[in-house]
């Protein structure tokens, strides 16, 4: 065990994803001499050599699309994009080539490919750096996504990914790349898709929260604590394939529901969580589900950042009222 940084997991992940299986390519824009934006992939291009890590050209279509021939042909892709605001470029590839191979050849063929991308606010980036696309890869059958909150679940939900046979788009929390250090197990291992966490147990009232949303929800969970309140916090980790049972177990004890997430509310992510605990646990609910969420205008400047994203004062305010109702 050693301390990690988000950023220092995932390039282990990558390191011994390539080290395990031949198969494993990675290409994006600057992953091979700058090691990548952010350098998750630092160091790798010396490791692997050019044919395996490649420079491409700015075109995200064209990264999405070469991956999804590497993934025919028995690679196993990690493209990076990276923005996630990037993606738009690419929604043709993903949605249309990506997510449908398996169902268009009968089986015959799959897409193991992962896609990489920084997401989310929090670090003052300019137009089209800061989007939370989730809902729109989550509405498109045949896609996987998964949002890691720590460094270690960020390198096992990335080796999970990797070795997954179908298509997955792989959301980092840019504010949580470097934010914070934990004890990361040395050797490979795979956190399952499919599987939230419990990130706080608590009685009272449950928040459903990914990526940096997480934080968020356990600091509100130590604020609230002292005056008697208890927030369970879950970690949803994959937002497709979703966890429902733990969510709708933890809804049912505390009878309470927030969600909170950084992504404009109209058909955002947690609508559909919502939705779900309105047709499943409807009659377990003491309170109307609440969502904290950043409003429906495209992402602004970066001096109005603060005014965007959710907040532990709002996310409280929102867990006060379900308390309250």
């Amino acid at each position: 065990m050693r301390s990690r940084t988000m950023v220092e997991a995932l390039n282990e992940a990558l390191l011994q994803a390539m080290e395990q299986d031949e198969a494993v390519v990675i290409l994006g824009e600057d992953v091979g001499l700058a090691g990548g934006v952010f350098r998750v992939t630092d160091g790798l291009l010396d490791r692997f050599g050019p044919g395996r890590v490649v420079d491409t050209p700015l075109a995200e279509s064209a990264i999405v699309g070469v991956a999804v021939g590497m993934a025919a042909y028995g690679l196993r892709p990690v493209a990076e994009i990276q923005f996630a605001g990037f993606l738009y470029a690419a929604l043709d590839q993903m949605a249309a080539q990506a997510a449908r191979l398996r169902a268009r050849s009968g089986g015959r063929f799959t897409a193991p490919l992962v896609v990489r991308a920084p997401y989310g606010g929090g670090v003052r980036a300019p137009e089209l750096h800061s989007d939370s696309v989730e809902a729109l890869l989550c509405h498109t059958p045949g896609l996987k996504v998964v949002v890691p909150s720590t460094p270690a679940e960020a390198k096992g939900l990335l080796l999970a990914s990797i070795f997954d046979p179908d298509p997955v788009v792989f959301l980092e929390p840019m504010p949580l790349y470097r934010a914070t250090r934990e004890e990361v197990p040395e050797e490979p291992y795979r956190v399952p898709l499919g599987h939230a966490r419990v990130a706080c147990p608590g009685r009272h009232v449950t928040v459903a929260a990914w990526g940096a949303m997480v934080p968020l929800g356990l600091r509100a969970a130590e604020e609230l604590a002292g005056e008697g309140v208890e927030l369970e916090v879950i970690d949803l980790r994959t937002l497709i394939p979703l966890d429902s049972d733990t969510l709708l177990g933890s809804v049912r004890k505390t009878t309470r529901l927030v969600v909170v997430h950084e992504a404009p509310g109209t058909a955002g992510f947690g609508a559909e969580l919502a939705a779900l605990v309105a047709e499943r646990a409807l009659y377990h609910l003491s309170a109307p589900v609440v969502r904290v969420t950043a409003p429906d205008v495209p992402y602004p400047a970066p001096a109005l950042e603060d005014y965007y994203l959710p907040s532990t004062a709002r996310l409280i305010r929102g867990i006060r009222a379900v308390l309250e109702a």
